[in-house]
């Protein structure tokens, strides 16, 4: 008895759902409930003013917030991969007290 061929979708028309790279609708309605919460809370300007309040509060938004907005993936030029010019090892002699 041989095994049922499997189908793996990739002759079949696309299917109901969004499409890839959309963000679902939960997700979507997360981000603008926040993003309209950060408005009423001030938008930009409060964001700077409270970032300037602490120290703290900067670490937090060069630490936390503000990573959120770079790319998850770091290319080189013309989107090709990273080239590493140089790879330096130096030991550092630490004088004894």
């Amino acid at each position: 008895m041989s095994d049922p061929v499997k189908k793996t979708g990739k002759n079949l028309p696309p299917g109901p759902g969004r499409p890839k790279g959309m963000p679902n609708k939960t997700t979507r309605t997360a981000k603008e409930a926040i993003a309209l919460a950060a408005e009423k809370l001030g938008g930009a300007d409060r964001l700077v003013a409270w970032a300037q309040e602490e120290p703290q509060n900067e670490r937090v938004f060069w630490g936390t917030i503000y990573p959120k907005l770079l790319p998850l993936q770091v290319t080189g030029e013309d989107g090709g991969p990273v080239q590493i010019a140089e790879i330096r090892r130096v030991v550092v002699d630490v004088p004894k007290k």
